[in-house]
């Protein structure tokens, strides 16, 4: 922190027709930690509602499995697929409404990255292409993955509907909308891909067929949430390809933008490394072209934790909202705490270890506030 006014960073915002108290949000983070049926419970609540408590404007959950099949990565993932999820979740959202915040949640299919699934399904993709890397220990993950089943065409249609019957499930859980998990290398950036998408029909071959799974979810989710928001969430990079970046540069980022805006986005969120970082050449961050193309609100992400980094994001145009990650697990109350002046406490890898659980971060803190 420079001392410099951040008085910026909390002027309210606004995404469709939700207001925000401020530029802050949280990022969704995989917590895996509801129970052994995918309903979320107190400690979620809390963990929740915490981050409400401490400022954040907005926050967006968790990837959240949208069916009780193929779309399960984790076994302790949170899923909104029936009702006694729906339910688990309400508790979460009235907490942190009554904290004064909003809340978001993500929708995501794993597709071919599948740690462990306990419905027995196999992995799903649009081609079975063996994925990179193996399965994330930080998540309970261990050895390789395996080489998934191609969806059918019927398959990918079971898929649109469940992400709109999830989307509709998000709302009557409270949720103030849904956003759509288009990153990262889980199914829906596996059908962008060129290298995991070898199909011949009209959901692969060229960037335009390999966006259709994409926005027609898109669709289906801005349409299932009726008043509420409907966004996506973009990156280049995947869990298990930190290096990749879209082949045709800057020109299929503004493809993919317009693409996703025309389907009903009512924002952009965009995972990068560091959400400022010019990208192609063109003297724009990722985010910052987003917003160019599509004049929606954007949410930029990536080592934000830093306000002084956060506030040139709004200075420059590069965003709209500035979204933490590990930052809010380190300290809930970031926003306030700079809001104060004070300095947050900063994130410890240990607070993730052995696995990336609520029980991990707050056996953490327990042990290190008693300290």
């Amino acid at each position: 922190m420079s001392g410099q006014d951040y008085a910026r960073l909390f002027e309210p915002g606004a995404i469709a027709g939700m207001t925000l108290a401020n530029r802050y949000v949280v990022a969704p983070m995989a917590r895996i930690s509801a129970d052994e049926n995918g309903v979320p419970g107190a400690d979620m609540r809390d963990y929740y509602a915490a981050f409400a408590g401490g400022g954040f404007g907005l926050i967006i959950a968790e990837g959240t499995y949208t069916d009780l099949a193929s779309s399960q990565c984790f076994p302790t993932q949170p899923g909104i697929a029936n009702q006694a999820q729906i339910d688990g979740w309400r508790r979460v959202t009235d907490a942190v409404h009554e904290a004064g915040g909003k809340i978001l949640l993500q929708l995501m299919h794993t597709g071919a990255l599948l740690t462990n699934n306990t419905f027995g399904a196999p992995p799903l993709a649009p081609s079975a292409v063996l994925p990179q890397g193996g399965k994330p220990p930080r998540f309970g993950g261990s050895g390789a993955y395996a080489v998934p089943e191609e969806l059918s065409r019927d398959g990918i249609q079971v898929i649109i509907d469940s992400h709109g019957e999830a989307a509709a499930n998000a709302i009557s859980a409270g949720f103030d909308g849904a956003e759509v998990h288009n990153a990262n290398g889980y199914l829906l950036d596996e059908f962008l891909t060129d290298y995991t998408n070898l199909r011949d029909d009209d959901f692969g071959g060229n960037l335009e067929s390999r966006l259709r799974l994409p926005t027609e979810i898109m669709q289906a989710v801005k349409s299932a949430v009726g008043g509420g928001v409907a966004g996506v969430r973009l990156s280049q990079s995947k869990v298990n390809n930190f290096e990749h970046e879209w082949p045709g540069g800057a020109d299929d980022a503004r493809a993919i933008f317009a693409a996703e805006a025309k389907a009903g986005a009512d924002y952009i969120h965009l995972a990068t490394r560091r959400g400022g970082a010019e990208v192609f050449g063109v003297g724009r961050s990722l985010a910052g072209l987003a917003r160019d193309v599509t004049g929606l609100p954007v949410i930029a992400c990536g080592n934000l934790e830093d306000p002084d980094q956060a506030l040139d994001i709004l200075v420059r145009g590069d965003g709209d909202f500035a979204a933490v990650a590990k930052g809010a697990v380190g300290d809930p109350a970031l926003p306030n705490k700079i809001a104060a002046g004070e300095t947050p406490r900063p994130f410890a890898p240990e607070m993730l270890m052995p696995i990336a659980t609520l029980e991990s971060t707050n056996q953490w803190m327990a042990a290190n506030e008693a300290g």
